[in-house]
Protein backbone atom coordinates (compact mmCIF):
# COMPACT_ATOMS: atom_id res chain seq x y z
CA UNK A 1 0.00 0.00 0.00
CA UNK A 2 1.21 3.52 -0.82
CA UNK A 3 0.31 6.99 0.43
CA UNK A 4 -1.45 7.65 -2.85
CA UNK A 5 -5.13 8.66 -2.79
CA UNK A 6 -7.41 7.12 -5.41
CA UNK A 7 -9.81 9.83 -6.63
CA UNK A 8 -12.63 8.18 -8.57
CA UNK A 9 -14.73 10.59 -10.63
CA UNK A 10 -13.51 13.92 -12.00
CA UNK A 11 -16.66 16.02 -12.12
CA UNK A 12 -17.03 19.25 -10.12
CA UNK A 13 -16.39 17.63 -6.73
CA UNK A 14 -13.70 15.29 -8.05
CA UNK A 15 -11.76 18.11 -9.68
CA UNK A 16 -12.05 20.20 -6.51
CA UNK A 17 -10.68 17.25 -4.53
CA UNK A 18 -7.78 16.86 -6.96
CA UNK A 19 -6.88 20.55 -6.72
CA UNK A 20 -7.10 20.44 -2.91
CA UNK A 21 -4.83 17.39 -2.76
CA UNK A 22 -2.32 19.08 -5.05
CA UNK A 23 -2.31 22.25 -2.92
CA UNK A 24 -1.54 20.13 0.14
CA UNK A 25 1.18 18.11 -1.55
CA UNK A 26 -0.70 14.81 -1.27
CA UNK A 27 -0.03 12.19 -3.95
CA UNK A 28 -3.06 10.89 -5.85
CA UNK A 29 -4.23 9.10 -8.95
CA UNK A 30 -7.36 10.15 -10.86
CA UNK A 31 -9.74 7.64 -12.42
CA UNK A 32 -13.07 7.97 -14.22
CA UNK A 33 -15.41 5.73 -16.17
CA UNK A 34 -15.60 8.16 -19.08
CA UNK A 35 -13.92 11.52 -19.53
CA UNK A 36 -15.69 14.28 -21.42
CA UNK A 37 -13.69 16.69 -23.54
CA UNK A 38 -14.30 19.38 -20.93
CA UNK A 39 -12.85 17.12 -18.24
CA UNK A 40 -9.85 16.23 -20.40
CA UNK A 41 -9.08 19.92 -20.89
CA UNK A 42 -9.53 20.67 -17.18
CA UNK A 43 -7.11 17.87 -16.26
CA UNK A 44 -4.61 18.98 -18.91
CA UNK A 45 -4.73 22.53 -17.54
CA UNK A 46 -3.37 21.28 -14.20
CA UNK A 47 -1.06 18.69 -15.81
CA UNK A 48 -2.91 15.65 -14.49
CA UNK A 49 -3.30 12.42 -16.44
CA UNK A 50 -6.29 10.27 -15.51
CA UNK A 51 -6.95 6.58 -16.04
CA UNK A 52 -10.14 6.02 -17.99
CA UNK A 53 -12.32 2.91 -17.69
CA UNK A 54 -9.84 0.59 -15.95
CA UNK A 55 -10.58 -3.11 -16.26
CA UNK A 56 -11.46 -5.05 -13.13
CA UNK A 57 -7.93 -6.34 -12.51
CA UNK A 58 -6.39 -2.88 -12.76
CA UNK A 59 -9.10 -1.38 -10.57
CA UNK A 60 -8.46 -3.98 -7.87
CA UNK A 61 -4.73 -3.14 -7.92
CA UNK A 62 -5.39 0.61 -7.81
CA UNK A 63 -7.62 0.19 -4.77
CA UNK A 64 -5.23 -2.20 -3.03
CA UNK A 65 -2.28 0.16 -3.57
CA UNK A 66 -4.07 3.29 -2.37
CA UNK A 67 -4.06 4.86 1.09
CA UNK A 68 -7.79 5.38 0.72
CA UNK A 69 -10.43 5.88 -1.96
CA UNK A 70 -12.08 9.27 -2.50
CA UNK A 71 -15.24 8.59 -4.52
CA UNK A 72 -16.97 11.57 -6.14
CA UNK A 73 -20.62 12.13 -5.16
CA UNK A 74 -21.78 10.85 -8.55
CA UNK A 75 -20.35 7.38 -7.91
CA UNK A 76 -23.34 5.23 -6.99
CA UNK A 77 -23.27 2.82 -4.07
CA UNK A 78 -23.56 -0.13 -6.48
CA UNK A 79 -20.59 1.03 -8.59
CA UNK A 80 -17.75 -1.49 -8.83
CA UNK A 81 -15.23 0.85 -7.18
CA UNK A 82 -17.46 1.02 -4.11
CA UNK A 83 -18.15 -2.71 -4.07
CA UNK A 84 -14.47 -3.58 -4.47
CA UNK A 85 -13.35 -1.04 -1.87
CA UNK A 86 -15.79 -2.52 0.62
CA UNK A 87 -14.64 -6.06 -0.26
CA UNK A 88 -11.02 -5.11 0.38
CA UNK A 89 -11.91 -3.23 3.55
CA UNK A 90 -10.38 -0.10 2.07
CA UNK A 91 -11.14 3.20 3.77
CA UNK A 92 -13.23 5.67 1.78
CA UNK A 93 -13.23 9.42 2.34
CA UNK A 94 -15.77 11.71 0.72
CA UNK A 95 -15.02 15.32 -0.12
CA UNK A 96 -16.95 16.26 3.03
CA UNK A 97 -14.69 14.00 5.10
CA UNK A 98 -11.56 15.46 3.56
CA UNK A 99 -12.81 19.00 4.08
CA UNK A 100 -13.77 18.30 7.69
CA UNK A 101 -10.47 16.60 8.49
CA UNK A 102 -8.42 19.43 7.00
CA UNK A 103 -10.57 22.11 8.65
CA UNK A 104 -10.27 20.37 12.02
CA UNK A 105 -6.49 20.73 11.80
CA UNK A 106 -6.60 24.34 10.61
CA UNK A 107 -4.15 26.74 12.18
CA UNK A 108 -6.17 29.20 14.21
CA UNK A 109 -8.99 26.74 14.80
CA UNK A 110 -11.84 25.27 12.81
CA UNK A 111 -14.59 27.51 11.49
CA UNK A 112 -18.28 26.75 12.21
CA UNK A 113 -20.12 24.31 9.96
CA UNK A 114 -23.90 24.04 9.63
CA UNK A 115 -25.49 21.50 7.31
CA UNK A 116 -28.85 20.85 5.68
CA UNK A 117 -30.14 17.65 4.10
CA UNK A 118 -33.54 16.39 2.99
CA UNK A 119 -35.27 15.21 -0.14
CA UNK A 120 -36.68 18.68 -0.87
CA UNK A 121 -35.97 22.22 0.31
CA UNK A 122 -32.21 21.93 0.82
CA UNK A 123 -31.03 24.65 -1.53
CA UNK A 124 -33.57 27.26 -0.45
CA UNK A 125 -32.87 26.58 3.23
CA UNK A 126 -29.10 26.73 2.72
CA UNK A 127 -29.32 30.03 0.83
CA UNK A 128 -31.71 31.47 3.41
CA UNK A 129 -29.36 30.46 6.22
CA UNK A 130 -26.42 31.96 4.35
CA UNK A 131 -28.33 35.23 3.88
CA UNK A 132 -29.25 35.38 7.58
CA UNK A 133 -25.64 34.82 8.64
CA UNK A 134 -24.35 37.42 6.17
CA UNK A 135 -26.88 39.95 7.49
CA UNK A 136 -25.59 39.13 10.98
CA UNK A 137 -22.11 40.26 9.98
CA UNK A 138 -20.51 36.91 9.19
CA UNK A 139 -18.80 35.79 5.97
CA UNK A 140 -20.65 32.55 5.18
CA UNK A 141 -20.39 30.43 2.06
CA UNK A 142 -22.94 27.99 0.69
CA UNK A 143 -21.05 24.88 -0.37
CA UNK A 144 -21.33 21.13 -0.87
CA UNK A 145 -24.02 20.38 -3.41
CA UNK A 146 -23.52 23.76 -5.06
CA UNK A 147 -21.03 24.94 -7.64
CA UNK A 148 -18.52 25.12 -4.77
CA UNK A 149 -17.59 21.80 -3.10
CA UNK A 150 -16.55 22.15 0.54
CA UNK A 151 -12.93 21.19 -0.18
CA UNK A 152 -12.76 24.22 -2.47
CA UNK A 153 -14.52 26.52 0.02
CA UNK A 154 -11.84 25.80 2.65
CA UNK A 155 -9.37 28.07 0.88
CA UNK A 156 -11.76 31.02 0.55
CA UNK A 157 -12.04 34.08 2.78
CA UNK A 158 -15.03 32.84 4.78
CA UNK A 159 -15.78 32.27 8.45
CA UNK A 160 -18.77 29.89 8.26
CA UNK A 161 -19.66 26.94 6.03
CA UNK A 162 -23.32 26.35 5.18
CA UNK A 163 -23.27 22.89 3.63
CA UNK A 164 -25.92 21.41 1.36
CA UNK A 165 -25.56 17.66 1.82
CA UNK A 166 -27.25 15.30 -0.62
CA UNK A 167 -27.54 11.58 -0.01
CA UNK A 168 -24.79 11.17 -2.63
CA UNK A 169 -22.42 13.17 -0.43
CA UNK A 170 -23.51 11.52 2.80
CA UNK A 171 -23.64 7.87 1.74
CA UNK A 172 -20.02 7.11 2.68
CA UNK A 173 -19.10 9.85 5.16
CA UNK A 174 -17.05 8.70 8.12
CA UNK A 175 -15.70 11.73 10.00
CA UNK A 176 -17.78 14.69 8.79
CA UNK A 177 -19.58 16.59 11.53
CA UNK A 178 -21.32 19.96 11.94
CA UNK A 179 -22.15 22.07 14.96
CA UNK A 180 -25.76 22.18 13.79
CA UNK A 181 -27.40 20.04 11.15
CA UNK A 182 -30.97 19.92 9.90
CA UNK A 183 -32.82 17.06 8.22
CA UNK A 184 -35.89 18.48 6.49
CA UNK A 185 -37.77 15.47 5.14
CA UNK A 186 -37.49 12.10 3.44
CA UNK A 187 -39.40 10.85 0.40
CA UNK A 188 -38.52 8.41 -2.39
CA UNK A 189 -35.83 9.79 -4.70
CA UNK A 190 -32.58 8.74 -6.38
CA UNK A 191 -33.55 5.07 -6.27
CA UNK A 192 -31.55 4.64 -9.47
CA UNK A 193 -28.43 5.62 -7.46
CA UNK A 194 -29.25 3.95 -4.16
CA UNK A 195 -29.98 0.25 -4.11
CA UNK A 196 -33.17 0.71 -2.07
CA UNK A 197 -35.22 3.17 -0.06
CA UNK A 198 -33.55 1.74 3.04
CA UNK A 199 -30.05 2.66 1.85
CA UNK A 200 -31.29 6.11 0.79
CA UNK A 201 -32.61 6.66 4.32
CA UNK A 202 -29.40 5.31 5.82
CA UNK A 203 -27.35 7.74 3.74
CA UNK A 204 -29.36 10.70 5.02
CA UNK A 205 -29.07 9.46 8.60
CA UNK A 206 -25.26 9.56 8.40
CA UNK A 207 -25.58 13.35 8.75
CA UNK A 208 -26.07 12.83 12.48
CA UNK A 209 -23.74 9.87 13.11
CA UNK A 210 -20.81 11.87 14.56
CA UNK A 211 -22.63 14.51 16.60
CA UNK A 212 -21.53 15.19 20.16
CA UNK A 213 -23.63 16.29 23.12
CA UNK A 214 -22.74 19.92 22.40
CA UNK A 215 -23.89 19.76 18.77
CA UNK A 216 -27.44 20.43 17.60
CA UNK A 217 -29.67 18.18 15.48
CA UNK A 218 -32.74 19.83 13.96
CA UNK A 219 -35.63 17.75 12.64
CA UNK A 220 -39.06 18.44 11.16
CA UNK A 221 -41.97 17.19 13.25
CA UNK A 222 -44.06 16.52 10.15
CA UNK A 223 -41.80 13.70 8.96
CA UNK A 224 -42.05 10.50 11.01
CA UNK A 225 -38.81 9.05 9.63
CA UNK A 226 -36.82 12.15 10.48
CA UNK A 227 -38.28 12.22 13.99
CA UNK A 228 -37.46 8.55 14.56
CA UNK A 229 -33.81 9.24 13.80
CA UNK A 230 -33.79 12.49 15.77
CA UNK A 231 -34.90 10.73 18.94
CA UNK A 232 -31.79 8.52 18.77
CA UNK A 233 -29.08 11.14 18.28
CA UNK A 234 -26.69 12.06 21.08
CA UNK A 235 -26.84 15.79 20.35
CA UNK A 236 -29.23 18.53 21.49
CA UNK A 237 -32.53 17.84 19.77
CA UNK A 238 -34.47 20.75 18.25
CA UNK A 239 -37.88 20.18 16.65
CA UNK A 240 -39.36 22.42 13.96
CA UNK A 241 -43.14 22.14 13.61
CA UNK A 242 -45.92 23.64 11.56
CA UNK A 243 -47.86 24.69 14.64
CA UNK A 244 -47.30 25.46 18.30
CA UNK A 245 -47.27 22.63 20.80
CA UNK A 246 -45.34 20.31 18.48
CA UNK A 247 -41.90 21.88 18.45
CA UNK A 248 -39.30 24.37 19.61
CA UNK A 249 -39.74 26.46 16.46
CA UNK A 250 -43.27 26.78 15.07
CA UNK A 251 -45.89 28.97 13.42
CA UNK A 252 -48.74 30.27 15.60
CA UNK A 253 -51.51 32.61 14.46
CA UNK A 254 -49.46 33.84 11.52
CA UNK A 255 -46.27 34.37 13.51
CA UNK A 256 -43.00 32.46 13.30
CA UNK A 257 -41.78 31.71 16.81
CA UNK A 258 -38.78 30.19 18.56
CA UNK A 259 -37.89 29.42 22.18
CA UNK A 260 -36.99 33.08 22.62
CA UNK A 261 -40.29 34.45 21.27
CA UNK A 262 -41.49 35.86 17.95
CA UNK A 263 -39.22 35.85 14.90
CA UNK A 264 -41.48 37.58 12.38
CA UNK A 265 -45.03 37.77 11.08
CA UNK A 266 -45.76 35.62 8.02
CA UNK A 267 -47.56 38.58 6.45
CA UNK A 268 -44.23 40.42 6.38
CA UNK A 269 -42.45 37.59 4.53
CA UNK A 270 -41.76 37.98 0.82
CA UNK A 271 -43.63 34.69 0.34
CA UNK A 272 -45.23 32.47 2.97
CA UNK A 273 -46.36 29.21 1.39
CA UNK A 274 -46.26 26.24 3.81
CA UNK A 275 -42.80 25.11 2.71
CA UNK A 276 -41.50 28.69 2.93
CA UNK A 277 -42.56 28.77 6.57
CA UNK A 278 -40.87 25.43 7.31
CA UNK A 279 -37.65 26.50 5.58
CA UNK A 280 -37.69 29.82 7.46
CA UNK A 281 -38.07 28.08 10.80
CA UNK A 282 -35.22 25.65 10.07
CA UNK A 283 -32.90 28.44 8.92
CA UNK A 284 -33.79 30.44 12.03
CA UNK A 285 -33.01 27.44 14.22
CA UNK A 286 -29.65 26.86 12.53
CA UNK A 287 -28.67 30.50 13.04
CA UNK A 288 -29.97 30.96 16.58
CA UNK A 289 -29.02 27.61 18.11
CA UNK A 290 -25.40 28.07 17.03
CA UNK A 291 -25.32 31.65 18.27
CA UNK A 292 -24.18 32.76 14.81
CA UNK A 293 -27.27 34.72 13.80
CA UNK A 294 -28.80 37.89 15.16
CA UNK A 295 -32.60 38.05 15.51
CA UNK A 296 -32.97 41.46 13.86
CA UNK A 297 -30.91 40.31 10.88
CA UNK A 298 -32.85 37.05 10.58
CA UNK A 299 -36.14 38.96 10.63
CA UNK A 300 -34.97 41.42 7.98
CA UNK A 301 -33.85 38.62 5.65
CA UNK A 302 -37.17 36.79 5.97
CA UNK A 303 -38.94 39.90 4.73
CA UNK A 304 -36.87 40.14 1.56
CA UNK A 305 -35.54 36.66 0.74
CA UNK A 306 -36.50 35.32 -2.68
CA UNK A 307 -36.02 31.62 -3.36
CA UNK A 308 -33.85 30.57 -6.34
CA UNK A 309 -35.43 30.41 -9.78
CA UNK A 310 -37.77 27.57 -10.79
CA UNK A 311 -38.92 26.89 -7.23
CA UNK A 312 -42.63 27.81 -7.14
CA UNK A 313 -41.60 31.04 -8.84
CA UNK A 314 -44.37 33.48 -9.78
CA UNK A 315 -44.28 34.14 -13.51
CA UNK A 316 -47.43 36.05 -14.45
CA UNK A 317 -51.09 36.70 -13.81
CA UNK A 318 -53.54 37.03 -16.69
CA UNK A 319 -57.34 37.30 -16.52
CA UNK A 320 -57.32 36.22 -12.90
CA UNK A 321 -55.13 33.13 -13.48
CA UNK A 322 -51.74 32.94 -11.72
CA UNK A 323 -48.86 31.07 -13.35
CA UNK A 324 -45.97 29.52 -11.39
CA UNK A 325 -42.75 27.81 -12.48
CA UNK A 326 -41.75 24.94 -10.19
CA UNK A 327 -39.60 23.09 -12.70
CA UNK A 328 -37.17 22.14 -9.91
CA UNK A 329 -39.82 19.70 -8.58
CA UNK A 330 -38.38 16.46 -9.98
CA UNK A 331 -40.07 14.12 -7.48
CA UNK A 332 -43.73 13.48 -6.59
CA UNK A 333 -43.01 14.67 -3.04
CA UNK A 334 -41.75 18.02 -4.30
CA UNK A 335 -44.73 18.44 -6.62
CA UNK A 336 -47.17 17.57 -3.84
CA UNK A 337 -45.52 20.14 -1.57
CA UNK A 338 -46.07 22.80 -4.24
CA UNK A 339 -49.68 21.76 -4.84
CA UNK A 340 -50.48 22.20 -1.16
CA UNK A 341 -49.69 25.89 -1.46
CA UNK A 342 -52.70 26.57 -3.71
CA UNK A 343 -56.44 25.93 -3.76
CA UNK A 344 -57.49 25.37 -7.39
CA UNK A 345 -54.68 24.10 -9.59
CA UNK A 346 -54.13 23.21 -13.21
CA UNK A 347 -50.98 21.12 -12.97
CA UNK A 348 -48.47 20.59 -15.77
CA UNK A 349 -46.68 17.36 -14.84
CA UNK A 350 -44.54 14.65 -16.36
CA UNK A 351 -41.10 14.10 -17.83
CA UNK A 352 -38.60 11.31 -17.21
CA UNK A 353 -39.58 9.39 -14.11
CA UNK A 354 -36.87 8.22 -11.69
CA UNK A 355 -38.72 4.99 -10.92
CA UNK A 356 -40.92 6.72 -8.34
CA UNK A 357 -44.62 6.29 -7.56
CA UNK A 358 -46.27 9.18 -9.41
CA UNK A 359 -49.66 8.43 -7.86
CA UNK A 360 -48.40 10.26 -4.75
CA UNK A 361 -49.01 13.49 -6.66
CA UNK A 362 -52.77 12.88 -6.61
CA UNK A 363 -53.20 13.02 -2.83
CA UNK A 364 -54.89 16.45 -2.87
CA UNK A 365 -57.93 15.83 -5.12
CA UNK A 366 -59.89 18.82 -3.80
CA UNK A 367 -57.17 21.17 -5.04
CA UNK A 368 -57.14 19.80 -8.58
CA UNK A 369 -58.83 21.66 -11.44
CA UNK A 370 -57.04 19.74 -14.17
CA UNK A 371 -53.77 18.15 -15.29
CA UNK A 372 -51.71 18.54 -18.44
CA UNK A 373 -49.58 15.40 -18.86
CA UNK A 374 -46.25 15.79 -20.66
CA UNK A 375 -43.12 13.84 -21.54
CA UNK A 376 -42.16 10.18 -21.27
CA UNK A 377 -44.29 9.63 -18.18
CA UNK A 378 -47.46 11.26 -19.54
CA UNK A 379 -49.38 7.97 -19.41
CA UNK A 380 -48.34 7.40 -15.79
CA UNK A 381 -49.43 10.92 -14.89
CA UNK A 382 -52.79 10.29 -16.56
CA UNK A 383 -53.20 7.05 -14.60
CA UNK A 384 -52.35 8.83 -11.35
CA UNK A 385 -55.05 11.45 -11.85
CA UNK A 386 -57.67 9.20 -13.47
CA UNK A 387 -61.00 9.92 -11.82
CA UNK A 388 -59.54 12.87 -9.91
CA UNK A 389 -59.79 15.63 -12.51
CA UNK A 390 -59.68 16.18 -16.29
CA UNK A 391 -56.37 15.18 -17.90
CA UNK A 392 -55.09 16.54 -21.21
CA UNK A 393 -52.00 15.27 -23.04
CA UNK A 394 -49.45 17.65 -24.59
CA UNK A 395 -46.46 16.74 -26.75
CA UNK A 396 -44.55 20.00 -26.26
CA UNK A 397 -44.32 22.81 -23.73
CA UNK A 398 -46.12 25.11 -26.17
CA UNK A 399 -49.00 22.65 -26.32
CA UNK A 400 -48.95 22.24 -22.53
CA UNK A 401 -49.30 25.98 -21.96
CA UNK A 402 -52.12 26.18 -24.51
CA UNK A 403 -53.92 23.29 -22.83
CA UNK A 404 -53.51 24.89 -19.42
CA UNK A 405 -54.94 28.15 -20.78
CA UNK A 406 -58.05 26.29 -21.89
CA UNK A 407 -58.47 24.48 -18.55
CA UNK A 408 -57.90 27.41 -16.20
CA UNK A 409 -60.46 30.02 -15.16
CA UNK A 410 -60.37 33.12 -13.00
CA UNK A 411 -59.06 32.33 -9.52
CA UNK A 412 -57.11 29.25 -10.65
CA UNK A 413 -53.37 28.65 -10.52
CA UNK A 414 -51.42 27.04 -13.36
CA UNK A 415 -48.43 25.26 -11.85
CA UNK A 416 -45.56 23.67 -13.72
CA UNK A 417 -44.46 21.15 -11.08
CA UNK A 418 -43.54 18.07 -13.10
CA UNK A 419 -42.66 15.52 -10.41
CA UNK A 420 -40.14 14.08 -12.88
CA UNK A 421 -36.77 15.03 -14.32
CA UNK A 422 -36.54 17.10 -17.49
CA UNK A 423 -34.08 14.88 -19.33
CA UNK A 424 -36.57 13.55 -21.89
CA UNK A 425 -37.07 16.98 -23.48
CA UNK A 426 -34.38 19.20 -21.94
CA UNK A 427 -30.85 19.33 -20.61
CA UNK A 428 -31.99 20.25 -17.10
CA UNK A 429 -34.81 21.64 -14.98
CA UNK A 430 -33.69 25.25 -15.56
CA UNK A 431 -33.98 24.84 -19.31
CA UNK A 432 -37.46 23.35 -18.85
CA UNK A 433 -38.54 26.24 -16.63
CA UNK A 434 -37.15 28.82 -19.03
CA UNK A 435 -39.03 27.19 -21.90
CA UNK A 436 -42.25 27.29 -19.87
CA UNK A 437 -41.77 31.03 -19.33
CA UNK A 438 -41.04 31.56 -23.03
CA UNK A 439 -44.11 29.61 -24.11
CA UNK A 440 -46.29 31.47 -21.63
CA UNK A 441 -45.01 34.84 -22.81
CA UNK A 442 -45.77 33.96 -26.42
CA UNK A 443 -49.20 32.60 -25.53
CA UNK A 444 -50.11 35.70 -23.56
CA UNK A 445 -48.91 37.98 -26.34
CA UNK A 446 -50.86 36.09 -28.98
CA UNK A 447 -54.00 36.22 -26.84
CA UNK A 448 -53.48 39.96 -26.14
CA UNK A 449 -54.11 39.37 -22.44
CA UNK A 450 -53.48 41.97 -19.78
CA UNK A 451 -50.88 40.59 -17.39
CA UNK A 452 -49.02 41.27 -14.22
CA UNK A 453 -45.72 39.47 -14.45
CA UNK A 454 -42.29 38.68 -13.10
CA UNK A 455 -40.15 39.24 -16.16
CA UNK A 456 -42.96 38.31 -18.56
CA UNK A 457 -44.37 41.22 -20.53
CA UNK A 458 -47.19 41.42 -22.99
Amino acid sequence: MSDQVLVYGVGIAGMATIRALMQRGIDFIAVDDHLSETQRRALADIDVAAIESPDDDLLKKLIANSAFVAPAPGIAEHHRVIIESLRQGKEMKTELDLAYDWESGRSGGARPIVTVTGTDGKTSTVLLTQAMLAASGRRPIACGNTEIPMVEALDMDVDTFVVEATSFRLAFVESFRSQASAWLNLAPDHLDWHTSMETYEAAKARLWRNLSATDTAIGFAGDATVMRHLRNVQARQIVVAEQSGDGDYFCREGKLCGPFGEITDTAAMYRSLPHDISNALVASALCHETGLGELAAMKAVLQTFVAPHHRIEFVAQAQGVSWFDDSKATTPHAALTALRGFESVVLIAGGRNKGLDLSAMAREPKRMKGVVAIGESADLIAQAFHGVCPVVFADSMDAAVSAALSLAAEGDTVLLSPGCTSLDWYGGYAERGDDFVRCLKEALESNVLRTQSNGVTS
